[in-house]
């Protein structure tokens, strides 16, 4: 039976099931279970419809959510399908991983007036694995084909998104990386208990049927020098991503097992997958039977000390040196770390590493919060004679990512650069200073959300496409 709308007063809000913390933090499988059809149709119809959707407002993709949430709760799936994949290119990945307290659930009008924000997320991801079950995700189909071809360096969401929608318009799209697999972040950043990598997997396979080849185990600068190739297509994209780890600069920074957390993350990824790691193997990257430090409050963060639990780690600690309403990560990731076991220590500021060889402790200050910053966050300040000292086997830094040194990286010292090493980029068009050469994602804007990154992919392809077509018209006339 379809729903009526506006039914959030009669229905309260209600999320999938969770797995029990108990069971759940044992293995990598993720925790939130999928909505039925009768519970996707009454929480959708909770929708109120309103006549400006502060949740598609509040949305980088300004996805159409309303109107497909309006779409499921009439039953008809596959229009909201169709209708949630014309503005998202991964809408499986976003309903899984997006922060959605902070973006569109954050913002819904019925969530501002104390009726609970409706399950947008949890909805976006049953309306396209269903659409997956039903076969109605189909591979492109290119109406005529381009002699034109693009070069993608970077294999994440921004690229994925870009090659997508240029290859819809017929253009030849070869996408590299420098991984042996491709997916980015998506794949070696983000563990499976947020995002199995099948759903990443097979949205892959399905751009490869679609036209695009993919070039794996491939650097430029080491393969290739960005200017040849740039000679080998009409147009290139950089979209590399930010991977090198931010630093905390104490004394004791060159003792062992202080890891960065891509390399730890990274390693129980490919361990997930199925691969060799050395470093996992011999006991270094395994938090198995270890006291367990992360340093930092992003989703990172949360991504390492949840991910420690599961390795069966003795204990898992957090030193943030914000208070958990200042913490930049998720809520609800928080939440379900503190459900799993993790100790959050608030207010507190690594002030010193300490060990022979390896580490075995690390001093702490406290923290107390002062006026607000030019950012307008409280500033953390150091109390005087606070610190303390907490036993570890191994630190994780997760302290954010700042660019890799890419003129230099990719023998191009021509390609201009901000003072935050991210490349420069006219803003209108995401142009490079090199006529031809575009960039997209967190190398232009820095480390920030999946769902940014599809965004500039997106916005990009018709920059792209805009160039391509300037480039043969000059050469017709």
């Amino acid at each position: 039976m379809n729903e009526k709308m506006l039914k959030f007063v009669d229905i309260n809000q209600e999320n999938p099931s969770k797995r029990d913390k108990i069971v759940r933090k044992v293995d990598f499988n993720e925790i939130y279970g999928e909505f039925i059809n009768e519970k996707a149709r009454k929480q959708s119809s909770r929708c109120s419809q309103c006549g400006v959707p502060f949740c598609q407002v509040h949305c980088p993709l300004s996805n159409n959510i309303p109107d497909w949430l309006k779409l499921t709760a009439e039953g008809r799936l596959e229009d909201a399908y169709q209708l949630s994949q014309s503005t998202n290119n991964m809408p499986e990945v976003c309903g899984r991983i997006c922060p959605q307290d902070r973006l569109c659930e954050g913002n819904c009008v019925i969530e501002q007036s104390g009726h609970g924000t409706v399950t947008i997320g949890s909805i976006e991801k049953y309306i396209t694995e269903t659409a997956w079950d039903k076969g109605w995700v189909k591979p492109i189909e290119v109406a005529e084909e381009l002699i034109q071809s693009i070069g993608i360096i970077g294999a994440g969401p921004a690229g994925l998104a870009c090659g997508e929608e240029l290859r819809k318009k017929g253009y030849q799209v070869t996408i590299y990386d420098r991984y042996d697999r491709a997916g980015g972040l998506l794949i070696y950043g983000i563990p499976n208990f947020k995002l199995e990598k099948h759903v990443v997997n097979r949205r892959i396979k399905l751009l490869e049927d679609g036209g695009i080849k993919f070039i794996l185990n491939f650097e430029v600068g080491k393969n290739l020098s960005l200017k040849k190739l740039k000679e080998k297509h009409d147009a290139i994209l950089i979209a590399t991503g930010v991977y090198k780890p931010r630093e905390v600069n104490i004394p004791g920074n060159n003792l062992k097992n202080i890891f960065p957390a891509m390399e730890f993350l990274t390693a129980s990824n490919r361990k997930g997958l199925g691969d060799k790691v050395e470093m996992f193997d011999n006991g270094t990257l395994d938090a198995k039977e270890k006291d367990v430090i992360v340093i930092g409050g992003g989703d990172t963060a949360m991504d390492c000390v949840r991910t420690s639990i599961r390795q069966k780690a003795k204990s898992v600690k957090c030193i943030y040196r914000r208070d958990k309403e200042n913490m930049p990560g998720s809520a609800r990731e928080v939440l379900n770390a503190e459900e799993e076991g993790i100790e959050f220590i608030w207010l507190s500021s690594p002030k010193e590493f300490k060990g022979s060889d390896k580490v075995e402790s690390l001093v702490v200050d406290r923290i107390k919060l002062g006026e607000p910053d030019e950012s307008g966050r409280r500033k953390p300040l150091i109390q005087k004679n606070s610190e303390f000292e907490i036993k570890a086997d191994i630190i994780i830094k997760a302290l954010g990512f700042d660019p890799e040194e890419l003129p230099k990286l990719f023998d191009e010292e021509k390609l201009q650069v901000t003072k935050w090493g991210t490349i420069k980029v006219d803003f209108d068009t995401m142009e490079t200073n090199i006529s031809g050469v575009f960039a997209a994602g967190d190398i232009i804007r820095g480390a920030s959300l999946v769902v940014w990154a599809i965004k500039d992919g997106r916005d990009v392809a018709i920059s792209i496409e805009n160039y391509l077509k300037s480039v043969q018209n000059q050469k017709v006339a």
